[in-house]
Parts: C-alpha cells; structure tokens; sequence
C-alpha cells in the first residue's frame, strides 16, 4: 500500500535539517561582515559544526529515502507543479551536499581545520591553496544564495498547497497532522 503521509523519521529528518539550514543561514550572513575577534572564530566553528552535522543529516535522510517511498504527490497536481516538485526536491538534495562540501573544501583550501564539535577533528579534503580557498568562498557563497532561493521556494509552494489549494501536500510532512487531515481522507 502506497503511505498518504511520510515516515516519522523523514519527518524528524525534515524539520531538524530545515531548522539546522535556516540557522546556517542566519549564522552564516551576520558572521561574515564580523571584525577578526575569539567571537567571530567561535561563530565560525559552530557553523561548520552546523555544516558537518547536516551533512551527516543529509546521508542518513537518503539512506532512509531508499528504504521508504516517499508518498504520491496529490493526483489534483497539475502535471507541470508536480515535475517542478520533483525537480526542487532534486535540487534541494544537491544542495544539501554541496553547500556544507563547498565550506568544507574551503576551509580546508585556506588552511582552517573543522573539528567537529570541537572534539573529532575531520581530514582536509583539499590541499591548502589560498587562491582556491577564496574561488571556494565564492562558490559555497553562491551556493547558499541559491539554497536559500530554493528552500524559500519550497516554503513558499507549501504554503501555496496547504492554504490556497487545500490539497493537504503540507499536512504529509507535519507530525501533529493525521491522516484524516488529508483531503482524500475527509468526508
């Protein structure tokens, strides 16, 4: 039987990697424009501690998506919404990677170890080259930038399909819903 809503799991994934993101984000543009201080290296740390972690997020959200179908978008989809889904939720999974890669090639480019959490030290996965490291800035900048563009996108269609269409795509995702909330299943 193909499930109406997504597992608890790819729930708890969801929401933790989206709030960890969203904190990235935030983090990520106020820490930049800081003065050289202990303040702004420790700002640093706990974003790429952020990064590490929803990089590790991130493998086990795909290693459970192998294990469970995600369920079928609404059949009321017209077809083009429902290949622009498919086609930001790829994106979003490319991204996922690529953002937190990207500022860890950087940091390992311009000489910057990531301990995650202080605690485990991780390998450079690039040589140091300080010229590669600021091409590496830009990219995991730019990265971000249409990372943002895409999750706000995201959002922004949720909310489209919970308030305006009413098709229940955003009650799948949400614990506290049931699978009465779905239109298929109301009376």
């Amino acid at each position: 039987m193909t499930p109406l809503r997504y597992t608890r799991t790819a729930m708890l994934l969801h929401w933790l990697m989206a709030v960890l993101i969203l904190g990235m984000f935030g983090l990520g543009i106020y820490m930049a424009d800081l003065p050289l201080s202990p303040q702004k290296l420790k700002l640093y740390s706990y974003h790429k501690w952020a990064g590490i972690s929803v990089l590790l997020l991130a493998l086990a959200r795909v290693a459970w998506r192998i294990g469970h179908a995600p369920p079928p978008l609404p059949a009321s989809q017209p077809h083009w919404q429902q290949m622009a889904a498919h086609a930001g939720h790829g994106l979003l999974y490319v991204l996922i990677f690529a953002a937190p890669l990207s500022g860890w090639m950087m940091s390992s480019a311009l000489g910057f170890p990531v301990v995650w959490f202080g605690v485990l030290p991780l390998p450079d996965l690039i040589g140091k080259d300080k010229a590669l490291g600021e091409l590496l800035k830009l990219v995991h900048q730019y990265l971000n930038y249409v990372f943002l563009a895409v999750v706000t996108g995201h959002a922004l269609a949720a909310i489209k399909h919970q308030w305006l269409d009413r098709d229940g795509t955003l009650a799948r995702m949400l614990p506290a819903c049931t699978p009465s909330d779905l239109p298929e299943n109301r009376p």
